[in-house]
């Protein structure tokens, strides 16, 4: 849950050529036998891909390592097992801040986030809920770091999470019950039940979630209820999923650094509070038919936001209303088609994602009404050839189309029909190579881009929407090792144009775009079988993010911390499993020291969490517990040591499982 977009303080590649080309596709393999679709490995070019053809350089990370891990929900997991940094949530939700590549405060508008392939991200500064989404339902996660927007438009400079969702249940019927309860009177209550009678299977998950947490006026309540039905048959499966989420958070707000260091738990807030309801539907189709697999989500998302702040005007208390209802639909038609020439295996994928997003407010500050149409058309062809070296060559592009309308009589000035086009093209070109056995090598370079979203055009420095960010990406890698025993690291850079950012410095603060920027460092992940019992996997993420032109040339960028190092060490014995991680992150600079004039900087912090369970048939009881030391530390303050938003302290959980 993220209430950033009504903050406290308002900080030519035709479609119809890919049409016909898909049709004339169509009737050219009509003739061909229909084949069984292969089985998953992950995700490649949007199409479920075999290990040959599996994304270069990708985390992912399975229910198996979930389950292990004791994360209790999917923005858990990711931060703990995929090494991804996360910043405290501003509004008391577990949805933290996520961020590949160190982009900040801006971070939820650098990073694309997917569920089975439908877009999470929102057309405002919010950051994705992925707290409804029901972790017991997820098949797995993947982590694709660096520029992706050929594939995935825009917003995804600093990579793309995919979240899927099991595909299909096994005859029979199965489900679990888990509750558990700790430390700031925190309980979670969740049900899962499937079935599956051949071809078709259904399934519906439900929970229940509330907690105290750590600071006063941080209260938080979530109840979820998700379903699916879906038909596998020989050359392809069809269905249709729906999820509900009802939030209710307390705004605990932020403090100063002296009121941090005297008591951290405190709050100035103690009224605010606000709720988040979302409704998501998603009908999906794959089929095949030869080498031409065919594929389209259908999904309708609709969100309902309430936020009231309080603040004391001459001795009285005064209410600030904000509430907004937004919707998307978006529908994301592609095909993928495989030919084998000699040695050589080609594959080609095309498809149009077209996004309509709209918004309706109604605030004590604000009516701003928005639209938004998004038209995009791709395409991606790769090559793989010299079956001892497993050689891979791919080549994309992309063009998407903006229309943009807003109006809000109630802005300064009015705001009346204001009506704006943008477009934008990327490209990627990339490839990897075994040098060795069990050693590949990997490049990558394009052009990835991002459009400014509703609320950072409502309130930016000049009458003109901002300039679209472009960045130049380039990354250079290896992998070594089996399954295992594997190492990869990878060496990157992004520079930035017309990076968009919201600047304290200007007038009362607008977003603009930024001087040139420049994003590089590397990334090192590995994992390690240091016996049949017991697993080692590490991360660590380098970036040196900072001003490469402009008054502010060489100064460091906010909010990014140069070092994150990650740690898991696994122990698994019968009916044993223990399983402790530790989390290192460097010093940052605050939010608003664009001049990096602060005298002081984010403190660096180490974070422990540990989990032990004893599994006996289908029960499992577990003790866990996340920040062990019971470390006080913050990593969002927006202030020079002010605006510091205290992260959580120890919290001790017991929890109950039972499998049938």
């Amino acid at each position: 849950m993220n209430f950033a977009a009504v903050p406290r303080s308002a900080p030519a590649i035709k479609p119809l050529a890919l049409a016909c080309a898909l049709s004339l596709s169509v009737l050219a393999a009509n003739a061909l036998a229909q084949e069984a679709l292969p089985s998953i490995v992950v995700t490649g070019a949007r199409f479920p891909a075999q290990a040959a053809t599996a994304p270069i350089g990708a985390t992912v990370i399975t229910a198996e390592d979930i389950r292990r891990a004791g994360a209790t929900d999917v923005n858990a997991a990711i931060r703990k097992i995929g090494g991804v940094y996360g910043r405290q949530s501003l509004d008391a939700s577990p949805d933290f801040a996520l961020d590949l590549r160190g982009f900040g405060s801006n971070s939820a508008q650098n990073l694309v986030i997917l569920v089975d392939g439908v877009r999470l991200n929102e057309n405002e500064l919010a950051n994705a809920v992925l707290s409804s989404i029901p972790v017991d339902t997820v098949e797995r996660i993947e982590i694709q770091r660096g520029g992706s927007s050929v594939l995935y438009g825009e917003g995804a400079t600093g990579g793309v999470i995919n979240i899927i969702t099991r595909r299909g249940a096994q005859d029979g019927t199965h489900g679990s019950l888990f509750a558990e309860a700790g430390r700031f009177s925190a309980r979670d209550l969740r049900a899962s039940l499937s079935h599956g009678a051949g071809p078709l299977s259904v399934d519906i998950a439900v929970a229940d979630r509330r907690t105290d947490n750590y600071r006063k006026n941080s209260d938080f309540k979530q109840h979820t209820a998700s379903g699916g039905v879906q038909y596998n048959y020989g050359a392809g499966r069809a269905g249709l999923r729906f999820e509900r989420s009802e939030q209710d958070a307390r705004f605990p707000g932020s403090l100063s650094e002296a009121q941090f260091l005297s008591i951290p738990r405190q709050t100035l807030t103690p009224d605010d509070f606000g709720t988040l309801d979302t409704d998501r539907i998603t009908a999906f189709v794959e089929h095949r038919i030869g080498g031409l697999e065919l594929a389209a989500e259908l999904s309708r998302r609709e969100r309902e936001v309430e936020a009231n702040y309080f603040y004391m005007m001459g001795g009285t208390k005064v209410a600030s209303r904000s509430a907004y209802d937004a919707r998307q639909t978006q529908f994301s038609p592609r095909l993928r088609h495989t030919a084998s020439f000699g040695d050589k295996r080609n594959e080609l994928v095309a498809g149009i994602d077209l996004v309509r997003w709209e918004r309706q407010t109604s605030s004590d500050f604000s009516l701003g009404d928005a639209e938004q149409d998004a038209k995009a058309v791709y395409l991606r062809n790769e090559i793989l050839w010299n079956a001892p070296h497993n050689a891979r060559l791919a080549i994309g592009g992309r063009h998407e189309r903006f229309t943009k309308d807003y109006s809000d009589p109630l802005a300064f000035p009015p705001v009346v029909n204001e009506h704006r086009k943008q477009s934008i093209n990327a490209w990627s070109v990339e490839g990897s190579f075994d040098v060795l056995p069990g050693v590949t090598t990997f490049a990558r370079a394009g052009r990835s881009y991002r459009i400014a979203n509703v609320d950072e055009n409502s309130l930016r420095a000049g009458p003109e929407v901002l300039a679209p960010q472009t960045s130049r990406d380039l990354e250079l890698g290896v992998t070594a090792g089996p399954a295992g025993r594997q190492l990869s690291a990878r060496l990157f850079r992004h520079r930035l144009e017309n990076e968009m950012f919201y600047d304290p410095t200007i007038g009362w603060g607008a977003n603009t775009n930024l001087d040139p920027t420049r994003r590089q460092g590397v990334e090192v992940e590995g994992q390690y079988a240091l016996s049949q019992d017991l697993r080692l996997t590490a991360q660590w993420q380098r970036v040196d993010a900072e001003f490469t032109a402009g008054p502010n040339a060489g100064r460091e960028m906010v909010l990014v911390p140069k070092n994150v190092v990650t740690a898991r060490l696994g122990w698994t014995r019968g009916g044993h499993n223990a399983d402790l991680g530790a989390q290192w992150v460097d010093s940052q600079r605050y939010g608003s020291d664009f001049t990096n004039s602060c005298g002081a900087r984010i403190p660096s912090y180490t974070t422990l969490d540990a989990r032990y369970a004893y599994r006996v048939g289908g029960w499992e009881a577990a003790f866990s517990a996340l920040n062990l030391a019971d470390r006080q530390y913050y990593s969002n303050a927006f202030g020079c040591r002010s605006g510091i938003y205290p992260s959580d302290g120890r919290q001790l959980k017991l929890s109950l499982r039972y499998d049938f």
